[in-house]
């Protein structure tokens, strides 16, 4: 693929994806959504047609014609099911959230979310369906800040890709993760969020956590993972043993544990009858259990902010916020102690964080040489093996997410990722403590988890829960605000009328 035509591919693409965020559902939105799912394989398809991967289904083009098909037919599949059952489009997105499929893809392994990738496929179709059948008038979406930056945000990483470094790699996440998450953002963000449908995605993921724990469970006990060789060569060294159940690293299984963790000690702390606080109480065992082995530092953090959270919603926000601070203090003490004051070095630190320390370095030293617009989006890996270091080195970010979008994107990134989580807080937590919703809660202290995460492991705008958080994060509060302004109508005395004419005298 020419580098002009994918250029213009990329940018098509990520307009649709931005116009699936901003417009209100009807014809126009599902017209963009339809024109974005269309492009982004294709854009994969033109930027990986050497690889032999592709190379070997060009020889034997009646795989990739069957391949197509069988894609088809599932999306199809997917899309009658999603009309004649609606709330099964916003479980089925739940449930395909942490499956990932590893792939070959630019020389490198691609853990690709290609259940989610399907079921996107037979939202968008439905909802297509839907659009063109209805002749009601487009419905208004949530009128919110949120989906703006949130576009915002989409449009600037396509624009940084044209002069990336490593524009196949900014072509790559954009086509993986920020498409098919603005479709996703698109196909819940009208979500009517009740109480039926939040109870089921409680009990889907309550159900999936309880089978990926037993299958981290076997791997502990016999001592063997299913894949990822990098994990089983680093258990060999050490004395302990990490598992990633179906997940391809530990710390993606232990952020998702303390994520589930924080929800159902979102909905514990609220909730009134019996038997939900006793299958609530053993999905946090479970989660607790399936966690430890993981040895996940930071998702063991994620989750302790959390629940944080959730304290300072429960009971008071000056009395959480002074024990975190204490905790934090207490924290470096330790630190400091065990290890020895004169001991503390940025070597010591960097074999403590797994080389981490080196990439945050080596980012801050990519920001200082192009503080303003960075290399460009998906740059991180071939700017840090080029400008940092000599030889090659198996760098994919910086594992701290603001300085991978600082490197990347500079000041411009910088700024828009920082609009976006403050105004995603705001969003979420605004009127929260004035009218409390668990909903609303459990959405804030999740995010807030996963947020922090991030900032030890990256991979936020990769993750496709935060997106589903923002749109649940967006309606639920857009919810609260139609409900406000509403009573607020109804309380508004009535203007008084006026008599005829013809009864003055």
């Amino acid at each position: 693929m020419s580098s002009l035509l994918a250029s213009i591919g990329l940018l098509a693409a990520a307009a649709g994806a931005a116009s699936a965020i901003l417009l209100p559902a009807g014809r126009l939105r599902v017209a963009a959504m339809l024109a974005a799912l269309a492009l982004f394989p294709l854009l994969i398809l033109g930027d990986q047609w050497h690889a032999h991967q592709i190379v070997d289904l060009r020889d034997h083009p009646g795989r990739l014609v069957a391949l197509g098909v069988a894609g088809l037919a599932i999306s199809a599949a997917l899309a009658y099911v999603f009309r004649r059952w609606p709330i099964l489009l916003s479980l089925a997105i739940v449930a395909a959230l942490p499956f990932r499929v590893p792939l070959q893809a630019g020389g490198d392994t691609a853990n690709l979310l290609v259940p989610l990738y399907l079921v996107i496929a037979g939202g968008v179709i439905a909802s297509a369906i839907e659009s063109w059948r209805s002749i009601s008038a487009p419905s208004a979406g949530p009128a919110a800040w949120l989906p703006r930056v949130l576009a915002l945000v989409v449009g600037l990483y396509a624009l940084q890709t044209l002069y990336s470094a490593d524009f196949s790699k900014g072509l790559q996440n954009l086509c993986f993760f920020y498409v098919p998450f603005s479709l996703v953002y698109g196909l819940l963000r009208d979500v009517s969020w009740d109480r039926k449908l939040l109870t089921l995605v409680v009990w889907v993921v309550g159900l999936e956590t309880v089978a990926f724990v037993f299958v981290g469970s076997i791997e502990w006990a016999s001592r063997s993972l299913f894949w990822n060789h990098q994990v089983i060569r680093s258990n060999e060294f050490h004395t302990y043993f990490r598992v990633n159940s179906v997940f391809w690293d530990p710390n993606i299984y232990g952020r998702y544990l303390a994520l589930v963790t924080v929800v159902a000690t979102s909905v514990l702390l609220w909730a009134r009858e019996r038997r939900a606080m006793a299958l609530l109480t053993t999905l946090i065992a479970v989660a607790w259990l399936g966690l430890f082995p993981t040895y996940s530092q930071s998702s063991f953090v994620a989750l302790l902010a959390g629940l944080a959270v959730l304290a300072a919603l429960k009971w008071s926000s000056r009395w959480t916020l002074a024990a975190v601070g204490a905790a934090a203090v207490l924290g470096v003490l330790v630190v400091l102690l065990a290890g020895g004051v004169s001991k503390i070095s940025v070597s010591h630190i960097n074999v403590d964080t797994s080389g981490r320390a080196n990439l945050v370095s080596g980012g801050i030293h990519l920001f200082a040489q192009r503080p303003l617009y960075g290399y460009g989006s998906g740059s991180f890996p071939k700017a840090y093996r080029e400008h940092v270091r000599t030889k090659k080195a198996p760098v994919s970010v910086s594992h701290t997410e603001p300085i991978t979008v600082a490197a990347e994107q500079g000041l411009l990134g910088l700024v828009g990722y920082v609009a976006l989580v403050l105004t995603a807080l705001w969003t979420m937590a605004a009127g929260l403590r004035r009218r409390l919703s668990v909903a609303r809660a459990a959405v804030l202290a999740t995010f807030v988890a996963l947020l922090v995460h991030t900032m030890a492991y990256a991979g936020f705008y990769e993750d496709p829960i935060a997106w589903v958080l923002l749109a649940m994060g967006s309606t639920l509060a857009a919810r609260v605000t139609a409900c406000r302004d509403t009573s607020a109508a109804s309380r508004r005395p009535a203007p008084p009328t006026r008599r005829p004419a013809s009864s003055r005298s």
